[in-house]
């Protein structure tokens, strides 16, 4: 069998290549046994015979016999090497009796589409001519003048040249993350600052400014905010799904048995002024203690719409391929957003609740009144968590769980402050003013004036 090349200086070496090649495979016996391969050469030229006289010579060793070439030989071409264009190609072909047999055209209008671009066809020049167009975004083509490029699969990403899949790096929000080093120490470090003031209040239990304000409510506030502030250990770390399920149940039930404890807080400073008035019923709610009640009825609402959560759409262990290049992140998803959404409203319902009760007690007499101090703490509560929302439907990965530990902090630090710094401050650093005698003469001065 014989191909034909057709030859010019503009391709040499794609002919000596192609002779190279013929040789090696007719000096090989088991490549084509029994046959070999041959080539004639078309429309060469004089002067440049003469410039690759001598390398011919020695890939075809012209003179001697064929190696490998028992049998009789064909004139027959079975390929055509041209460096012309494709029109010329076909019509050489048909000529040649080319029918079903290879065509090997080489485009002299466009360069060969390297690895990591793929071939993309020009309107008004021949089918053969094309432009050189990068792979898409995580494609990749591996080959030359390929004419599609390969998506990678969703473990995998295209590196810089787009010529090679590489496997994603699979990161969660850890402790060794620097966001993740931050959030944890600021959350350990309030929940030590909460242990500290629950120890100020134990300490000077039966002053007047702690007994004006119900010691036992204050101390159930002040210890669950020291849990409150543990609770984002829980998404800082590899997610599985017992610790997806117990993020958003102990956030749920802590911040309740909190904004609850509030809310009793308010009451019993307005049912204790409502107490001097005559009224049996004041008097007996009073007596009875009737607000600490309020605690264990809001958390067991609580609890029945995690159950609910729970037992219809729970939350498991999910992966985002997609929000940071070359990583697959591993986090939890809610499950239901509708339950994740009710449980929110029910506690911004609690907080709004407490606001309004604690803003028309404002006007009491300050010597007993925290209702202040509880207006602002419930106001900054409901601020963080309505900016939230927005926020957190805006953001992805890891720094949407950044942003949803930042909230529970920030909620959290808002009723620490707000409730405990001025009762600290006076404990602490105006001792005088915490006493019996103190606010005896505060209240009578304020009935002479």
């Amino acid at each position: 069998m014989k191909p034909f090349c057709r030859f010019n200086l503009n391709n040499y070496q794609c002919s000596l290549a192609f002779i190279f090649a013929t040789e090696e495979i007719n000096r090989n016996p088991h490549l084509l046994p029994n046959t070999s391969l041959g080539f004639e050469l078309y429309d060469i030229q004089r002067s440049e015979w003469d410039f690759l006289r001598e390398a011919f010579l020695w890939l075809t060793g012209m003179g001697t016999n064929i190696p490998n070439y028992t049998c009789r030989r064909e004139n027959k071409v079975v390929a055509l090497l041209t460096g012309a264009s494709w029109v010329t190609s076909a019509r050489i072909g048909r000529l040649l009796n080319l029918y079903k047999y290879p065509q090997l055209p080489r485009s002299m209008c466009s360069e060969s589409c390297v690895p990591g671009f793929r071939k993309s066809s020009q309107e008004v020049e021949p089918t053969c001519c094309y432009d050189c167009a990068p792979c898409p975004e995580n494609e990749i083509s591996n080959e030359t003048d390929m004419d599609n490029c390969v998506k990678c699969p969703e473990s995998h990403y295209a590196n810089a040249q787009q010529n090679h899949c590489l496997e994603k790096a699979v990161t969660f929000l850890s402790y060794e993350d620097p966001l993740g080093k931050a959030l944890s120490c600021v959350s350990l470090g309030c929940s030590l600052l909460t242990v500290g003031v629950l120890g100020v209040f134990v300490k000077h239990y039966n002053t007047p400014i702690v007994k004006a304000n119900n010691r036992s409510l204050t101390c159930i506030l002040l210890i669950t905010l020291t849990f409150c502030f543990l609770c984002p250990l829980l998404f800082i770390g590899h997610p599985n799904t017992a610790i997806c399920v117990l993020q958003q149940s102990i956030f749920a039930v802590l911040f309740t048995v909190a904004l609850s404890t509030v809310l009793a807080k308010t009451l019993t400073v307005v049912l204790a002024f409502k107490a001097t008035v005559p009224g049996r019923m004041v008097r007996w709610l009073m007596i009875s203690r009737a607000p600490n009640f309020i605690i264990p009825i809001c958390t067991i609402i609580q609890l029945g719409l995690c159950g609910i959560w729970l037992s219809i759409s729970p939350p498991f262990v999910d992966s985002d391929a997609y929000t940071e290049h070359g990583h697959v992140i591993i986090l939890c998803n809610k499950g239901s957003e509708l339950a994740f959404h009710c449980v929110l409203g029910y506690l911004c319902s609690l907080a709004l609740g407490s606001y309004t009760m604690a803003y028309f007690s404002m006007n009491l007499p300050d010597t007993f009144n925290e209702a202040k101090f509880l207006t602002f703490s419930m106001l900054m509560f409901f601020s963080v968590w309505v900016t939230f929302l927005p926020v957190y439907h805006s953001t992805k990965g890891k720094v949407m769980l950044a942003m949803e530990v930042f909230a529970i902090l920030a909620s959290n630090a808002g009723l620490l402050g707000c409730i405990f710094a001025p009762k600290c401050y006076i404990i602490l650093l105006r001792p005088e003013r915490n006493s019996l005698h103190c606010m005896k003469s505060k209240a009578h001065s304020r009935r002479e004036f």
